[in-house]
């Protein structure tokens, strides 16, 4: 009997970048299964649709989540995407405060 799972490589891809923002598409390939390549067209294909964003951070790239965007089933678009992350064990990370309250560029100057 051929194996199969209940998620597909779209789904998994964009839970791990949930889990890791700075995940490089080798990593998620090797964590997969399925090629760099394949890997690629899905997050093309994530950030077409508008579930995911991308950014340059450094040499790499930090991905984020539009977690009000549905599930694209007809079956289940009532189901914001961070309903589904949650299930598959995703916390989110709350952005951290910034010391500089103020806003001004030099915060410690008097």
């Amino acid at each position: 009997m051929a194996g199969w799972t209940f998620l597909t490589n779209h789904a998994v891809v964009l839970s791990l970048m949930a889990k890791n923002p700075r995940i490089t598409a080798l990593e998620l390939a090797t964590a997969t299964g399925i090629t760099e390549r394949a890997v690629r067209r899905i997050i093309a294909d994530l950030v077409d649709v508008g579930y995911i964003s991308k950014t340059k951070q450094g040499r790499g790239l930090r991905y984020h989540i539009n977690e009000n965007m549905p599930l694209r089933h007809h079956t289940h678009r009532e189901v914001a995407i961070a309903q589904f992350l949650k299930t598959l064990g995703w916390k989110k990370k709350k952005n951290p405060e910034t010391k500089n309250k103020g806003g001004g560029r030099f915060p410690n100057a008097t």
